[in-house]
């Protein structure tokens, strides 16, 4: 199995194994399973998001503009990953979910165009990755429902209030010509062979966050999810917004839930900090389709 198609699994795989999503946040109970209102219910989930990537990084000053679909990555990139997971615990109307995503991108140089200052430093054509960026999302939060309106059964259309924290964690790694006409000293660049590497390092931040859950149940074993949310609101000079839209059919069995699930899912980022060679900026939107199936008991 070569890289590409190990990457396909992984990315892709995770996605016909079990899904959910923060996103597919979890597909109605029918009256089977929502008989108790005073009952615990849970929700665990692994999902596969098929991630586009639009915008720009900025590490030690230098900015490069990312701009691939995930078929770019998938044909083109050795460094393609992705795990996710999401679970969720509910009792009345009041729960608690946590959202995980990691993923390790590599961009070519047909998908990276770095903003070149220096004459004769520019990213590498030859290397596996002109720019690898490895980033790890955690969000925590709750949700609260506002309103319910319809029955129990088909129509019925529930609006729930959501907050938490999106803890963001990133690693961006750009290969360069190393070329000795370059004036490579304020990029902080170590040299391996041919190749110059400036690695940013791992920078870490935090961002709180608001947004609304809308659920509609078309029939009894079919439903719609809308989630929108907004955060950072520049406390970290940071400001991001997530938006997803989620199909889900699930299937009564002997205790538990299942549910196939389809949809979209867009999350947008701008952040900076530091100043000339220690600026550090991750402005990118990551947008694509979602997939998986969720496990409710």
């Amino acid at each position: 199995m070569n890289r590409k198609l190990a990457a396909a699994v992984l990315v892709v795989g995770g996605v016909l194994a079990c899904t959910g999503v923060a996103m597919a946040e979890p597909a109605a109970a029918n009256t089977a399973v929502a008989a108790d209102p005073d009952a615990w219910r849970f929700q665990v989930a692994s999902y596969g998001w098929l991630m586009s990537v639009s915008g720009s990084t900025t590490s030690h000053g230098q900015t490069v503009d990312t701009n691939a679909s995930f078929i770019d990555l998938l044909q083109k990139s050795d460094s393609l990953i992705g795990f996710m997971g999401y679970l969720e615990a509910d009792r009345g109307p009041v729960g608690v979910y946590a959202d995980l995503v990691f993923t390790r991108m590599g961009f070519t140089t047909s998908q990276a165009a770095y903003r070149n200052p220096v004459a004769g430093l520019k990213l590498s054509a030859t290397a596996n990755a002109a720019l690898t960026m490895q980033m790890f999302i955690a969000e925590l939060g709750g949700v609260y429902r506002l309103a319910r309106w319809g029955d129990d059964g088909s129509g019925s259309t529930t609006l729930e209030a959501v907050g938490g924290f999106r803890y963001w964690n990133v690693n961006l790694v750009g290969t360069f010509d190393a070329l000795l006409n370059a004036d490579t000293t304020r990029f902080n660049l170590s040299r391996s062979g041919g190749f110059a590497l400036a690695d940013s390092g791992t920078t870490a931040w935090v961002d709180p966050l608001v947004g609304l859950r809308l659920r509609h149940q078309l029939a009894p074993n079919q439903t719609i999810t809308v989630r929108g949310d907004i955060g950072g609101f520049n406390l970290q000079n940071s400001l991001s917004w997530q938006a997803i839209a989620v199909y889900s059919y699930d299937w009564q069995l002997s205790g538990y839930q299942i549910a196939a699930l389809a949809g979209f899912r867009a999350l947008g980022v701008n952040y900076n900090s530091g100043s000339g060679a220690t600026a550090f900026g991750l402005n990118e939107v990551f947008y694509g389709p979602v997939l998986g199936v969720s496990f409710r008991f």
